[in-house]
């Protein structure tokens, strides 16, 4: 039961990294290029990487072990750690994060502020 969750833990684990530093990579790459300066300088990827680590380790640590994890068959020894639905999950969420990213980094300014403008006069 204990290795069953430390196994399914260390493949959410994995999931939730790749995702960050596949975003992380190309926002720093793409906005470098388009923008000719990185939108995240060293020191903000730093402590983006620091609260990833952090909130995934916690999250690898701390989740108990349930009976439902011995009524599944165990994986095999040629299982890859990466299967085709995390691999989706990985990308889905990386072009959903992207989308949103670039959304506000290229077009942030031209949004609508709703509440913070100035008043109108007549």
């Amino acid at each position: 039961m204990w290795g069953r969750n430390v196994y399914d833990s260390i493949s959410k684990f994995l999931q939730f990294q790749l995702t960050v530093n596949i975003v992380a990579v190309i926002v720093a790459f793409t906005g470098a290029c388009i923008t000719q300066d990185s939108p995240l300088k060293a020191v903000q990827m730093l402590w983006v990487n620091l609260i990833m680590d952090t909130f995934a380790s916690l999250a690898l640590a701390t989740e108990p072990p349930t009976e439902a994890l011995l009524l599944r068959k165990p994986y095999g020894r040629n299982k890859p750690l990466i299967s085709r639905t995390m691999m989706k999950n990985i990308l889905g969420h990386a072009v959903y994060q992207l989308t949103l990213i670039f959304t506000l980094l290229f077009v942030g300014e031209e949004l609508p502020q709703a509440g913070l403008s100035a008043p109108r006069r007549l």
